[in-house]
């Protein structure tokens, strides 16, 4: 038996781990990578194994940068099941698809403007014949129909006749549809046959709605392995879930190799208990101030935590009531979802809104923004407001546009509330904010350039590490520690590589026999 890394391999994004076990090949997520455009193209384009070998995925959980890449298996010449929990399957449904129209949409983007230069070129060109300037111009107009809607078909045609480069999706929302049903969603703690003489359970891994720990067991030969997949692991005291799982079952308690992540492996958070006095501190401050709290945030688990906390807080009387936006169709979508699946709630969300007749994500301040003309006078509305946006890490989505109208403002404040991997915007905004807040009022304001043009960041920026999905070093050692497991040896991913191998050498110091693939590594499991 051994474990290929193929993806979250000294990085974070991307994970993709392959477990060999006699005839089977079991793929253990299939994330998308996030970052540079060219480089996260180039590792999302082509699967590193033919999509034939799979017998079956196991998905710990619904982010993109776990599932996403599941259509480009599911559109080869796979015939396995993508199993998960019942939550994450149902989520899926919609992340995938939006994942698809993302994919679509850029790619007629990047079409799109292959054209327009192509029409440019022949406009300046002496040596054309075939089209007048005038043709030319009324060219440009056809390839947009009304507003911002472009003629793919169009688009498409005149790829083919000036034989330019055509970019073409990762998937289409057809693809994502076929992968959709490729799901088998099950509870906690039920046993799934995965493959010959092998089985998966899940354990609650307290990261998001339906996050999981996959313990898979397996016989070969005459010997039983057992590995353990963190998938993220999540924060003890957060709202709305369960803590992670401590308690395993008795069968699963020997674990040969565990797979485990290491995204704030040598950090500490601040405590998840003080998320609501210090949300409260930053809203008051910025409203003394007459300005609006903007917050990127993933539209699955971190949208709804925010709506959660401050539905309590306007509960309790504690902040001015405010308008609240959520201006992320698809956080509607899921937000739907988390409403869906009260099974997995902690005992908190059950007494403090349930059992008196209320639903924990809808207060009356509260308001999910849909239309593009909606979102658009949103952006230029000036009164104070807190809004919420997707994507988590500023790479696309509405928050850009928000971003566009407030960041120039001191007024305001960009609250960050999540992981910001490296090379996306939202790192460089927390990085170059953070520094700009101990300098100013004197240094001048940084520069940051996004959606073709550059804005001065003189919002306030501040950041919130409480709402982290991801368990920090303490509470990672809690697993390892203060559960019942038996652990051999460790495998650390999902992590920056200076996360990854300060946490591998912590480990190492705690006694434990660790390693830290890179992509495309192997480990056997003896």
């Amino acid at each position: 038996m051994h474990v290929t890394f193929y993806g979250a391999a000294r990085e974070v994004t991307g994970s993709l781990h392959l477990l060999s076990v006699g005839s089977d090949r079991i793929v253990l997520d299939c994330g998308l990578f996030q970052g540079k455009r060219k480089e996260a193209e180039a590792k999302n384009r082509v699967l590193p194994f033919d999509p034939g070998i799979v017998t079956n995925v196991v998905l710990s959980h619904a982010h993109i940068d776990h599932s996403g890449r599941i259509p480009l298996l599911t559109k080869g010449d796979f015939f396995g099941r993508i199993i998960c929990t019942d939550p994450t399957a149902d989520a899926c449904k919609y992340l995938l698809l939006d994942s698809a129209k993302i994919q679509e949409a850029d790619a007629d983007y990047l079409n799109y403007k292959t054209v327009r230069s192509q029409l440019n070129r022949l406009k300046s060109s002496s040596r054309n014949d075939r089209m007048t300037p005038r043709h030319i111009k009324e060219m440009k107009k056809q390839i947009k129909h009304t507003g911002n809607e472009l003629n793919r078909e169009l688009i498409h045609e005149l790829i083919g006749r000036y034989k330019l480069e055509k970019v073409e999706p990762l998937y289409t929302c057809d693809e994502a549809k076929k992968a959709i049903g490729l799901f088998d969603g099950y509870p906690y703690h039920h046993p799934i046959t995965i493959g010959n003489n092998m089985t998966c359970r899940f354990y609650d891994a307290g990261h998001i709605l339906g996050s999981s720990i996959s313990m898979i067991c397996a016989q070969e030969k005459d010997r039983r392995f057992t590995i353990c997949y963190s998938g993220d692991f999540g924060r003890f005291n957060k709202p709305i879930l369960n803590d992670p799982t401590l308690d395993f079952a008795e069968e699963d308690r020997m674990v040969d190799l565990m797979i485990l992540e290491s995204t704030y492996g040598n950090r500490v958070h601040e405590p998840a208990t003080d998320l609501k006095t210090r949300l409260k501190d930053i809203i008051e401050k910025t409203l003394a101030r007459e300005g609006s709290i903007l917050i990127p945030a993933f539209a699955f688990g971190r949208a709804q935590e925010l709506i959660y906390v401050l539905h309590e807080l306007y509960d309790e009387g504690l902040l001015p009531r405010i308008p609240v936006y959520v201006d992320s169709p698809l956080a509607a979508n899921l937000t739907m979802v988390f409403g869906e699946h009260p099974e997995v709630y902690d005992r908190e969300t059950h007494r403090t809104f349930l059992e008196n007749g209320k639903n924990p994500f809808a207060f009356k301040q509260l308001k999910f923004v849909h239309s593009v003309d909606e979102s658009m006078a949103l952006m230029r509305d000036e009164r104070p407001a807190i809004v919420i946006a997707s994507s988590g890490m500023c790479e696309g989505g509405r928050i850009l546009h928000h971003l566009r109208y407030k960041i120039h403002n001191e007024k305001n404040t960009i609250l960050i509330v999540g992981f910001m991997a490296e090379h996306t915007l939202g790192r460089r905004l927390l990085e170059l904010g953070q520094a700009y807040e101990q300098a100013r009022p004197n240094a001048p304001p940084p520069v940051l350039n996004f959606l073709n043009k550059e804005y001065p960041l003189r919002a306030h920026v501040t950041h919130l590490g409480g709402f982290s999905g991801h368990g920090d070093k303490d509470e990672l050692l809690r697993l390892l520690k203060r559960s019942n497991l038996k652990i051999k040896k460790i495998a650390v991913v999902h992590g920056e590589e200076e996360q990854a191998l300060a946490f591998a050498d912590h480990l190492q110091k705690e006694g434990f026999a660790v390693s830290v693939p890179h992509r495309g590594e192997s480990v056997i499991v003896e």
